[in-house]
């Protein structure tokens, strides 16, 4: 009797909400997460998708007899999901304004899950924050904050959050050029105020904004390493007039399968 094939198995980064002041119950704890539309963007393909988590106690990162390098070597894939800001300091910056100091803890657990995804070359898909710890990892910066650093034409966030969009460009000759065959771009969700400033090491640019901010990239190297700052996870919830990033999902899944 033929066995059934196993399904991808794709591994997703937690979103991390630590305990907040004075607070009981549950907002007392510090809670790892995913956002229920990524989770099913990603199913919708038959995969198994595991959320990874990170081992915290009080704030702080503690280690366990099983290493974020046992989820790479069982895992298939990874996606690092959007949340919270990566701190200027993974960077080498100090944050200038307080509420723009992100989330340290989240940023080591997600570097150090990345680098052993990518030592075990696993293909790997950043969004939104997930593109940005993409850049950092390799050695890129950010701009803490587009609306002061590098005021444009184009709203990048709004209070409409997921209704809020834009139009991108491809890139000439770009991976996204390739997968999505006649279409130049198209209008994305767009739910951010930071952004690529000096690009990482062996990092090309996918897409960009109008304002020629950078809203997609690529790692050179051998195996699949691909970010997108907008939500593509969203768009099938939001409207017909956003861009189908099904392409994407599919070379990141054709990735994880080789």
């Amino acid at each position: 009797m033929i066995g059934k094939r196993r399904p991808i198995r794709i591994g997703l980064s937690a979103r991390i909400f630590h305990p907040e002041p004075d607070a009981r119950g549950i907002r007392s704890k510090t809670l790892q997460v995913l956002e229920q539309s990524v989770a099913q963007w990603v199913m919708a393909r038959g995969v198994l998708l595991l959320m990874v988590p990170s081992v915290v106690q009080d704030g702080i990162l503690m280690r366990s007899n099983i290493r974020l390098r046992d989820y790479a070597e069982s895992l298939d894939g990874l996606i690092l999901q959007g949340g919270a800001d990566v701190s200027p300091r993974a960077y080498g910056e100090e944050p200038l304004r307080p509420e723009w100091s992100g989330d340290p803890v989240r940023d080591a657990y997600e570097l150090e899950l990345l680098h052993e995804f990518m030592e075990a070359r696993k293909p790997v898909l950043g969004i939104c924050r997930g593109m940005q710890l993409i850049n950092v990892a390799l050695g890129g910066s950010l701009f803490q904050d587009l609306p002061t650093q590098s005021p444009g034409a184009v709203a990048h966030e709004s209070e409409a959050y997921d209704r809020n969009a834009h139009s991108v460009t491809f890139a000439e000759k770009s991976q996204l050029a390739r997968w999505f065959g006649a279409a130049a771009g198209g209008l994305v969700t767009s739910i951010h105020h930071q952004a690529v400033n000096r690009l990482g090491r062996d990092l090309l640019v996918e897409a960009q904004a109008a304002d020629g901010t950078v809203e997609a990239i690529r790692w050179t190297g051998r195996r699949f390493v691909f970010g997108v700052q907008w939500h593509p996870e969203f768009h099938h919830l939001v409207g017909p007039e956003l861009l189908d990033c099904t392409p994407i999902l599919e070379a990141f899944l054709a990735a994880a399968k080789s």
